[in-house]
């Protein structure tokens, strides 16, 4: 589904990403870890367009994208969920839904609002009101919702339990497995381990911009030297 290969990527002069390669298959959650400024947002952005890659693929179903705007990499089926949320506080839950709707491709369900409620009854529950008086954890489920509005096949969450209430974090990784299981490709990139390990099949560590260790979540939470090396504090 998802190919980048030897992804480089620069803020200005600052050289932040070095070669990164990685793979996502299809219906596969895959997460970025590593440290604080190791280099996981830049890597989604720039899949994404977001951050122009400086040289590297970024190759989605065959299709090579790198250096595509960002509207044309999310018509070609990636949705990208930022840390930010960057909801539109002035429009209520169904107004927000709406904006991020497009016609789902050939062959697949569509999303609707209703499929989003089913996905996050609590959406459905506040459904008029302001995105602006919303939870963190309300507007972060609102963010996802709308992003899949319009019909990705694969989606890239950037932090998507950070700040989040314990019970939220229950809530969204009940959430993403549950996209999982209809088929949805996911990159996510996150510091909570534990999260990552309820969701991901398997982790690429990242530190300084650079791809370290790739493996399988069990192997990587049976390797407490890889941990302690990478994602320790």
């Amino acid at each position: 589904m998802l190919r980048v290969e030897g992804l480089h990527a620069h803020y200005g002069q600052a050289h932040i990403l070095h070669g990164i390669s990685l793979e996502v298959a299809q219906g596969e959650i895959v997460c970025l870890l590593g440290r604080n400024g190791a280099g996981k947002s830049t890597t989604m952005k720039s899949i994404m367009g977001l951050v122009p890659p400086s040289a590297g693929c970024v190759e989605f179903d065959g299709r090579d994208l790198a250096g595509r705007p960002a509207f044309e990499i999310a018509r070609a089926g990636i949705g990208y969920v930022p840390e930010e949320r960057r909801i539109f506080t002035e429009l209520t839950v169904e107004e927000n839904l709406a904006v991020g709707r497009r016609p789902a491709p050939a062959g697949m369900k569509p999303w609707t609002p209703e499929r989003a409620y089913e996905l996050f009854p609590v959406l459905g529950e506040m459904r008029r009101r302001p995105g602006g008086r919303m939870s963190g954890g309300e507007q972060q489920m609102l963010t996802i919702a709308r992003t899949l509005m319009g019909n990705p096949r694969l989606l890239l969450l950037d932090e998507p339990s950070e700040g989040l209430a314990p019970v939220i974090v229950e809530r969204m990784a009940t959430a993403i497995l549950a996209l999982k299981r209809e088929g949805l490709s996911i990159l996510l990139s996150e510091q909570n381990l534990v999260f990552a390990n309820a969701v991901a099949d398997r982790a690429c560590l990242i530190e300084t911009g650079q791809l370290r260790h790739t493996a399988s979540m069990a192997a990587l939470m049976a390797d407490e030297a890889v941990r302690a090396r990478y994602l320790s504090v």
